[in-house]
């Protein structure tokens, strides 16, 4: 779906095609048909209710957990023994993947990472103290975001306010497809062959798939040490997280887009 969108050039309307498809919008459509219907016809209860316990539903963190579970299959973080063996290893990079930036923060000044990229660049600076390795950022301009300084210049910026300088940095990708061409592309001078990926562990199964397509179609092996952040669900539930809230949502939203973003091979 992803290159039909491209072979068309609407490759700009995916942020409102993720707005039409993914929660809460089409549970919020679901319930207005209902009312509608219900002026003419006792059936309207049934999109109205069907919309009404979706948006609980989906609300709840016991759904987000199992959605994530069961949708992106979020790997184990790396081990103590997979962290000393890569340390100072040869052809070896670390490659941080963007995921977003606030183009506006007057209190620095200028634009800043969104927290979900802060929070990969921050295990990449602690796996490159860790390891010695260098370490890269790939993240641009996302579809439809408003035009400025990269996600790659403000990783740039905080990596060397922490010390901690990049080694690359690319401002060209839209996604997590364009993430693996133009890192793969950046990374080809420097005789890369191994690549210590960080994303948070929803997102690591699309970005691995990604690489592997990129290193394919450039003829290329690379080996891929799939290096998650974030909380990982535990799967135990307790009687708290069947109540609906914005963080149930947003767990939601972010397994099923990241499912509707491997269905379309961005």
């Amino acid at each position: 779906m992803n290159d039909l969108l491209l072979t068309l050039g609407i490759e700009s309307w995916k942020p409102a095609l993720s707005t039409l498809l993914l929660p809460p919008l089409p549970l919020l459509l679901l319930i207005l048909v209902g009312a509608l219907m219900l002026r003419r016809r006792a059936l309207g209860w049934l999109p109205l209710l069907a919309g009404l316990g979706g948006l609980w539903a989906l609300s709840t963190p016991a759904a987000g957990q199992w959605l994530t579970i069961q949708l992106t299959d979020p790997p184990a973080p790396l081990s103590a023994r997979q962290l000393q063996a890569l340390r100072d290893a040869p052809h070896t990079a670390i490659v941080v993947l963007g995921a977003g930036r606030q183009p506006h923060a007057p209190e620095y000044d200028g634009p800043v990472l969104k927290p979900l990229a802060a929070e990969r660049l921050r295990y990449g600076l602690w796996l490159a103290r860790r390891t010695g390795l260098p370490l890269a950022f790939s993240g641009g301009l996302g579809h439809g975001a408003e035009p400025g300084p990269s996600e790659a210049d403000a990783a740039a910026l905080a990596a060397r306010e922490a010390g901690q300088p990049l080694r690359w940095a690319e401002g060209r990708s839209r996604d997590t497809g364009e993430n693996a061409r133009y890192t793969l592309e950046m990374l080809r001078p420097a005789g890369i062959e191994r690549i210590v990926l960080v994303t948070q562990g929803f997102h690591m199964r699309r970005a691995l798939g990604a690489f592997e397509r990129a290193a394919a179609r450039e003829g290329r092996v690379i080996e891929l040490v799939p290096a998650p952040t974030g909380a990982r669900p535990s799967g135990k539930l307790r009687p708290g997280d069947f109540v609906p809230g914005p963080e149930g949502l947003r767990q939601s939203w972010l397994a099923l887009h990241e499912w509707l973003g491997r269905l379309a091979g961005a």
